[in-house]
């Protein structure tokens, strides 16, 4: 079966690149063509480039990694961003559609791209082409959301993630863990082994497989699918009423750019970013005075998993998560941060064994 949806993914792809490859051309003043060479190793842990292609337009050759998507989310071109300067060509994105607002946060952030729909940008001079707003004419590998990359699936694999051992944990104890039905985790586990995430080892139990993938995947779905469902609100406090504080982390914990500073050393936070439960909302609010503003500077998100009584990071949410916050915020002074964080916290989580 999983060869069976990687054929399917493949052939969707190859649509997509044909498709924004006959898209360009038609909007390019002269004769441009487009082809395919051998994809060279590059090893950025966590990013899946799909073909290298050189680009003949103008007289003039360019070369990119490219990276093919049926759909774009802000989060994974943000990825992209904190890893392109590993990449001995320039990173060159080949998508199904980029909306007007999206095309213009790539193209301040140096984004080349093309669609299937005509929108593109190319700045290599003197080649400058950007081309925005044009609308999709076709569905193209139009594809369902996998359950495991909804709200429930995501919990179940921030779980695995950040405790391997979980997963070989009866279906209730994973329920406790995650906050996750006690009906639903059959369904997202069958789904998670017909994509190859999860195997069965035997006596050996089930692993976590594609962690490299899963990752990138997990970051991307994340502030759109779950993230959002978990936002208490917004709050303001007095200045700088965070910076010596510490939480009991079994009620609540950093996560975001305190998180990712007190980490790196590396940031001056500007939003605040709490976890916390519902129960123990009231006595954060008191014990801090902090009073509600939908413009503040505070961001308050209900914790959707259970800690662990030996914490690693004491009042700081697990790495994986401060990485995903920082993306999240689509804000390019977090991207360096991100990087770091990448590199010194997370790389070693998610190597094959």
């Amino acid at each position: 079966m999983n060869k069976a949806m990687d054929k399917d993914k493949r052939n969707i792809a190859e649509e997509i690149f044909q498709g924004a490859v006959e898209a360009l051309k038609k909007i390019t003043p002269e004769q441009t063509e487009i082809e395919t060479l051998e994809l060279q190793p590059a090893a950025v842990i966590g990013i899946r480039l799909d073909r290298q292609i050189r680009i003949l337009m103008q007289g003039r050759e360019l070369r990119y990694y490219a990276d093919i998507k049926t759909t774009f989310a802000k989060a994974q071109w943000l990825q992209l961003l904190v890893h392109r300067d590993k990449f001995p060509y320039p990173l060159f994105l080949i998508a199904k559609y980029i909306n007007i607002e999206m095309a213009e946060e790539l193209r301040q952030n140096g984004v080349e791209f093309i669609d299937t729909a005509g929108n593109a940008f190319l700045n290599q001079p003197p080649i400058y082409i950007f081309v925005k707003g044009n609308k999709p004419t076709e569905i193209i590998g139009q594809t369902h959301l996998k359950r495991a990359f909804k709200a429930a699936g995501l919990r179940m694999i921030y779980g695995f993630m950040c405790n391997p051992e979980l997963i070989n944990k009866t279906y209730r104890e994973i329920a406790a863990a995650t906050g996750v039905a006690l009906g639903t985790i059959g369904w997202i586990m069958r789904e998670l082994k017909e994509l190859g995430i999860i195997i069965d080892m035997g006596k050996l139990g089930m692993k976590l497989m594609q962690k490299e993938h899963l990752l990138q995947r997990w970051v991307t779905a994340y502030p759109e699918q779950l993230r959002p469902k978990q936002i208490i609100g917004r709050y303001r406090g007095e200045p700088g009423w965070w910076q010596q504080k510490r939480f009991d982390p079994q009620t609540a914990q950093w996560g975001g750019e305190v998180a990712a500073a007190r980490l790196t050393q590396y940031l001056k936070p500007e939003l605040i970013t709490v976890y916390t439960t519902a129960q123990h909302l009231n006595q954060l609010l008191i014990e801090n005075r902090l009073k509600k503003d939908i413009t503040g500077d505070v961001e308050i998100i209900e914790r959707f998993w259970e800690p662990t009584e030996t914490l690693q990071h004491d009042d700081l949410v697990p790495p994986i998560l401060v990485y995903a916050d920082l993306l999240a915020t689509g804000n390019q002074r977090n991207l360096e941060t991100a990087k770091i964080i990448y590199e010194q916290h997370i790389i070693r989580l998610i190597r094959e064994d």
